[in-house]
């Protein structure tokens, strides 16, 4: 009998194991019974909670304020550098955050912006990782990663947001290609970090919007640095993946010529423009690490069954294909919506043994 890492790491060779994997974020899932039960199944946990490097920033000081509004709790970080103080509001809510503010307030912000992240300093974190890869055992996989790629962090990280990037990016492109050319640089000293450490795979980035971003500048400013990345990965033996977790179809063809190794978060119709079919005839030769729908956690435990054994159905092999789950489900749910997709997984292997031998 496999392990849950063993089918993982199975999968992610471009093989299979005696079931399509089935892998939950850490985050995603509590510490109980049920989850001891999924985890006897072979339920896999993904850990990417324990990180091979580590950042410094000697010259900003960071200072939070916690206050309270009635009954919701607010946080208000001051960043400090030399050449000006940048902050950011949050609201914690239940397993999220609600971000109210970024630190791009204005073009009066991108000098204090540009030295935040020129004082990022990286240190090695291997000893931390692999005795916490030895400790948790044969139930999980640990995920190292890069970050977001450097485009990507001014969109989705806590520095500017979709909405200023993009009025900002017609209005002041020089200003963020300045910042974007230091996180390049930035990102250069992380890859061999990453890529000598103790981790076998490592995601790069993700959440990208092809809506935002567009075919063009996706290959202007994203293939190049999954190739740069996966050139070192793979001169050490490891594997990079990217989160690519919406609407896929314009990208898919640069997708396909990028160095990647797997596809991951995957997420097929009907919550994006790609079926599973379509995704496995359009990179042939990377791995694809599903995200199972979201909007199918909201079915009947007997749809949420048939839902996965449909998605399995469209391939006409199992090499390289794992199922996951890396979305918040309804909390009241996840239990039985868990239960479901691997009754579906086991009763797949036995009406197809014939993909498993």
């Amino acid at each position: 009998m496999m392990t849950p890492r063993q089918r993982v790491e199975k999968a992610l060779a471009g093989s299979h194991g005696d079931r399509v994997p089935f892998t939950i974020y850490e985050s995603k899932i509590p510490q109980c019974a049920a989850e001891r039960e999924l985890r006897n199944r072979g339920l896999c946990i993904v850990k990417r909670d324990v990180p091979v490097f580590k950042t410094i920033q000697p010259n900003v000081k960071v200072t939070q304020d916690v206050y309270w509004e009635g009954e919701q709790q607010f946080v208000r970080t001051y960043y400090e550098t030399p050449v000006g103080t940048l902050t950011t509001l949050a609201e914690p809510v239940g397993f999220t955050t609600w971000c109210h503010e970024k630190m791009f307030k204005g073009p009066e912000d991108y000098q204090a912006i540009l030295f935040f992240f020129q004082d990022e300093q990286y240190q090695p974190a291997y000893e931390a990782f692999a005795a916490a890869e030895k400790s948790f055992g044969e139930d999980a996989i640990f995920r190292a990663g890069f970050g977001l790629e450097p485009l990507q962090t001014l969109i989705s990280g806590f520095a500017m947001g979709t909405q200023s990037f993009c009025l900002e990016w017609m209005d002041h492109r020089d200003e963020i290609l300045k910042i974007y050319d230091v996180i390049v640089a930035n990102r250069r000293r992380i890859y061999p970090l990453v890529a000598e450490s103790p981790a076998s795979h490592a995601n790069y980035g993700g959440n990208v919007v092809p809506e935002i971003i567009g075919l063009k500048d996706f290959e202007k400013y994203y293939v190049p640095h999954y190739n740069e990345a996966a050139e070192i990965m793979h001169r050490h033996g490891k594997l990079v993946g990217c989160h690519f977790d919406a609407n896929c179809r314009v990208l898919a063809k640069a997708i396909a010529g990028a160095g990647l190794d797997y596809i991951e978060a995957f997420t097929p119709d009907p919550d994006t423009d790609m079926t599973l079919r379509e995704a496995k005839a359009a990179w042939p030769d990377k791995v694809i690490w599903l995200n199972f729908p979201s909007s199918v956690h909201l079915k009947t435990s007997i749809e949420i069954k048939k839902t996965t054994i449909d998605l399995l159905t469209q391939v006409e092999t199992i090499d390289g294909l794992i199922m996951g789950v890396t979305e918040d489900m309804p909390p009241e749910r996840w239990q039985e919506n868990c239960r479901a997709i691997m009754d579906g997984l086991d009763e797949h292997a036995i009406m197809r043994p014939g993909l498993y031998k």
